[in-house]
């Protein structure tokens, strides 16, 4: 029997980050996860916790699995994954003018039941927004769903002042860790 790639995710930024570096998952499983963050718990604990939950719920006996989470932090805080014109509106002007850290965590099991995890942490820096630069985005759409309420490869890709560390991680799967999990856990390319 050959032994299969599983992607927990909804997310058609992960699929298409994977097919960047040619990875093409056999299935794909949908995860359903109370995403709300625990009281007092921190960004970068929040997303390593739904990666893992994620990987739990969807993970296939004898496959790999991959699932990831990312979660937007300005300092302590936690952002929403915005989905209302309301919260896009207020993440992004809380992140104007500021650094705040993106973590990106990623949970893989092997076929034979054993699980790596890392989380990703990321500084991104936006430039000062002006309203109407807020409002334009905010009619976009783009912001729907995304963790922060903006999405680094599309539009608020204009925002950005400053990066450090995973781009991919940003959007949603650090590639270079996610495949050294895998790597490490015995997968090799078809």
């Amino acid at each position: 029997m050959q032994v299969t790639l599983v992607l927990a995710s909804s997310s058609p930024r992960r699929l298409d980050l994977l097919r960047q570096i040619g990875i093409i998952p056999d299935r794909i499983v949908s995860p359903d996860i109370d995403e709300t963050p625990q009281p007092h718990e921190v960004p970068r604990s929040l997303a390593a916790r739904l990666a893992r939950a994620k990987l739990d719920s969807a993970a296939i006996p004898g496959s790999f699995t991959i699932a990831a989470d990312t979660v937007v932090g300005l300092g302590s805080r936690i952002l929403p994954k915005a989905e209302t014109e309301a919260e896009a509106r207020q993440c992004l002007t809380m992140l104007s003018g500021r650094r705040h850290k993106v973590y990106s965590a990623v949970a893989v099991a092997g076929p034979d039941g054993r699980i790596a995890m890392r989380t990703v942490a990321s500084v991104v820096a936006f430039a000062r927004l002006e309203a109407g630069a807020i409002e334009h985005y905010i009619t976009s759409g783009e912001w729907r769903g995304k963790a922060g309420g903006y999405a680094i490869q599309g539009r608020a890709a204009g925002f950005i002042d400053f990066l450090s560390g995973s781009y991919t991680g940003v959007v949603g799967l650090p590639l270079h860790e996610t495949l050294n999990l895998l790597r490490g856990l015995g997968w090799r390319a078809p």
